[in-house]
């Protein structure tokens, strides 16, 4: 009787090692390439919601006018965040294609931010000991 071998587990994922080391660790560049694309996104979707709110009564009642100016400025205050996050990721990406070493340093401190933070937050100003700071004071 003759045997098969199993399959292999990573079947499906190249062997080279540096294409691996890519795969499991995206670049500070490519995880802010990819928060740049979601923010542009979410701009694009509001743009729609920030638009004047009709206030004709006879198509809709108070209450619905209300709601909908609600909704409005909760759109105008998500995509003012997101602006202003955009703008924060560009110049990270900048410092990046610069060489720049202010990224990946705590504003604060100037200490290294953890890569961890970093790579759940790429676009980072300060480490958590003085984000901590800054909610305190």
């Amino acid at each position: 009787m003759m045997r098969t071998q199993p399959p292999k587990v990573n079947q499906h994922l190249p062997e080279n090692p540096s294409i691996m080391n890519t795969i499991q660790n995206p670049s500070p560049q490519e995880l802010l390439l990819a928060l740049e694309a979601q923010l542009l996104g979410v701009i694009e979707d509001s743009s729609g919601s920030t638009q004047t709110v009709e206030l004709d009564q006879a198509m809709v009642g108070r209450l619905s006018r209300m709601d909908a100016m609600q909704h409005q400025e909760m759109a105008k205050a998500q995509r003012r965040r997101a602006e202003a996050r955009l703008i924060r990721v560009r110049q990270c990406l900048e410092w990046i294609a610069h060489n720049d070493d202010r990224y990946g340093l705590c504003e604060d401190c100037m200490e290294p931010i953890p890569v961890a933070r970093l790579c759940a937050l790429p676009d980072a100003d300060c480490c958590v000991p003085c984000l901590n700071e800054r909610a305190a004071g």
